[in-house]
């Protein structure tokens, strides 16, 4: 394999275009929306999935945190059907760029803490200041939890991005081992053949984990807001 390692990590293009817009909307497809009396199996799995993710999620929530539900649920869906279609070979996987995980980070983040800071004014400025803080510790914890408190969508980013290429990257590196070996060993390419595939099925895992916690991240946050 002569291409370079970072290769599959370059946003396509088509004719100099940028084509990552129709892969973003490409998993959409997989979703379908039936408008018959009885579903089909596919149909119905998503649906029943779908009610249990959101029954688990938004148990811990208020009324006023419910009516996030059709965002997260878009969300967790969204995210773990791109993951999925990136494992495909001679795939792109959007979620392993950082500029657009944060695209979808910040603009949640800062909605649950505008949302807390609307409605829960008292209790969100509390944070800052945990309860029975020593005088000289008060401008040191303010300023520690105003950092804390920023770099949280940050973490949600980096950690999507970091999981979601270290897989790939591990994929690229064993699938080119194996190919190499095939010339010295048959039997070193077959047993690094087998970790490649299991390897494949970790990260068929991973797509769907990291799918859920950054959406379980979000809800959380949504939670010590609303």
């Amino acid at each position: 394999m002569n291409e370079n390692l970072f290769t599959s990590f370059i946003t396509p293009t088509l004719m100099g275009l940028p084509i990552v817009v129709i892969i973003v909307a490409f998993p959409s497809i997989f979703f379908p929306s039936s408008n018959r009396l009885i579903s089909n199996r596919l149909v119905t799995m998503q649906k029943w999935l779908v009610r249990l993710t959101t029954k688990q999620m938004m148990a811990i929530h208020s009324k006023k945190g419910q009516t996030w539900a059709l965002m997260l649920m878009s969300l967790i869906m969204f995210i773990g059907s791109t993951n999925l279609i990136g494992l495909l070979p001679h795939s792109f996987t959007p979620t392993t760029q950082l500029s657009m995980n944060l695209g979808m980070a910040i603009p949640l983040w800062a909605g649950t803490v505008i949302l807390g800071f609307r409605h829960k004014t008292k209790a969100s400025l509390a944070h800052f200041l945990p309860q029975g803080t020593p005088l000289p510790l008060i401008p040191m914890l303010i300023i520690i939890e105003t950092i804390s408190l920023f770099i949280q969508p940050m973490a949600l980013a980096v950690r999507l991005t970091a999981n979601i290429t270290a897989g790939h990257l591990l994929i690229h590196l064993i699938g080119g081992a194996t190919l190499a070996l095939m010339d010295i060993s048959m039997t070193t390419a077959l047993i690094t053949f087998i970790i490649l595939v299991l390897l494949t099925m970790l990260e068929f895992a991973v797509a769907l984990i990291q799918a859920y916690v950054f959406t379980l991240l979000v809800s959380l946050y949504l939670h010590d807001n609303a």
